[in-house]
């Protein structure tokens, strides 16, 4: 008698789409990407566990998936890194301080608003380094 053909794994359907995901996010993600999602040339994409905010090939922030999770990255011109570095709350990225990159709880309404201050800003530095056609890695 013929076997039936055996099943691999990342055959068939594939997993459903999580409700928050399909959604946009909830909590302060949500918010985040609601305001985010509005400005020309963003595309927010889930990744390594993060919401990812890219102006065309640049990343220049992540927010966490899960809702228990808030420390915002955002990736700002070293004057905009140095200015934010002054505040209170606002921290350097834990590996990648040296790219740009600073750390921010974000757990407010409050926290929202003033983490979109400094995400316009990264994404004006993002739009700069886009019109250049190059790279902000390094």
């Amino acid at each position: 008698m013929a076997q039936a053909p055996r099943r691999f794994r990342g055959m068939g359907h594939g997993r459903r789409l999580r409700r928050t995901l399909k959604a946009g996010g909830s909590g302060a993600g949500g918010r985040l990407n609601t305001a985010i999602g509005e400005w020309p040339g963003v595309k927010i994409t889930p990744m390594f566990g993060r919401w990812g905010y890219f102006l065309g090939e640049q990343l220049f922030a992540c927010f966490p998936l899960r809702e228990k999770e808030h420390d915002l990255w955002i990736r700002l011109s070293p004057v905009d890194q140095a200015r934010a570095l002054r505040e209170s709350g606002l921290r350097p990225h834990r590996r990648f301080a040296s790219r740009g990159w600073i750390e921010m709880d974000v757990d407010s309404p409050e926290d929202v608003s003033r983490a979109l201050r400094w995400l316009r800003r990264a994404y004006h530095h993002a739009e700069r380094w886009e019109s250049k056609g190059e790279s902000t890695d390094g």
